[in-house]
């Protein structure tokens, strides 16, 4: 039970963080989150672990508080504020992914001892990132999108777990396929890769359930603008 536990401590630590960002340096922290996030998410899952006994990768709570982000940026700073988050993150994605795949190409020197490692990690990190940019866009606007539509149907401040947890499951479903079939489909056997993929939602599915707390918290706190 230790991935268990573990886990539930991770997403927490991972939640606080975010808001003591926030409440730090405002809408401003808000966006270098959405960078170390992405980052953090896409090195996170090249980690497969056991969890309620089906094997998942990690990167499920970094990733799903990008979508936190979206939402308080959305609801507390607009629609426009949320949209130039996406890319803020789309592009850190994109600038670590290219610029570590070039510096693996450097030949290492007779004494280096970091290129093989690098490479473990980095090598994967093309397809991975492929599937990553593709879902990202895919579901981080669209994210915003059902979270802007939410709020004209639920525009009450107690209505808020409808518009975050409703935008956010839906997304976090389209991130999913789109990403599990991109990234491991044919890396691993069918089997696992339907494991993952499962396990994957469910997870992000709870990570999803969790945030919504910390979302009031983000509501009412006084933060630089």
């Amino acid at each position: 039970m230790f991935n268990e536990w573990f886990g539930l401590i991770f997403v927490l630590v991972n939640f606080i963080l975010l808001l003591a960002m926030y409440r730090i340096f405002g809408k401003t922290g808000l966006f270098v989150w959405i960078g170390v996030s992405t980052i953090l998410a896409n090195l996170q899952v090249i980690k497969t672990i056991e969890i309620f006994g089906l094997t998942a990768t990690l990167g499920n709570a970094m990733y799903g508080t990008a979508f936190l982000v979206t939402d308080i940026l959305n609801e507390k700073h607009g629609k426009k504020e949320a949209q130039k988050a996406v890319w803020l993150g789309f592009f850190t994605l994109l600038i670590m992914t290219v610029i570590m795949q070039m510096a693996l190409v450097f030949q290492p020197h007779p004494d280096d001892f970091a290129q093989e490692s690098l490479e473990t990690i980095f090598g994967m990190i093309p397809r991975i990132a492929i599937g990553s940019l593709a879902a990202y866009l895919v579901s981080q606007f669209a994210d915003v999108y059902i979270f802007a539509f939410l709020k004209k149907k639920f525009p009450k401040d107690s209505k808020f777990w409808i518009r975050n947890n409703g935008s956010t499951m839906i997304s976090q479903l389209l991130d999913t396929l789109a990403f599990t079939s991109i990234a491991f489909f044919g890396a691993f056997p069918f089997d696992v890769w339907v494991q993952i993929a499962i396990t994957t939602y469910l997870l992000k599915w709870i990570v999803a359930l969790l945030d919504t707390p910390f979302g009031y918290i983000a509501k009412r706190l006084h933060v630089k603008e």
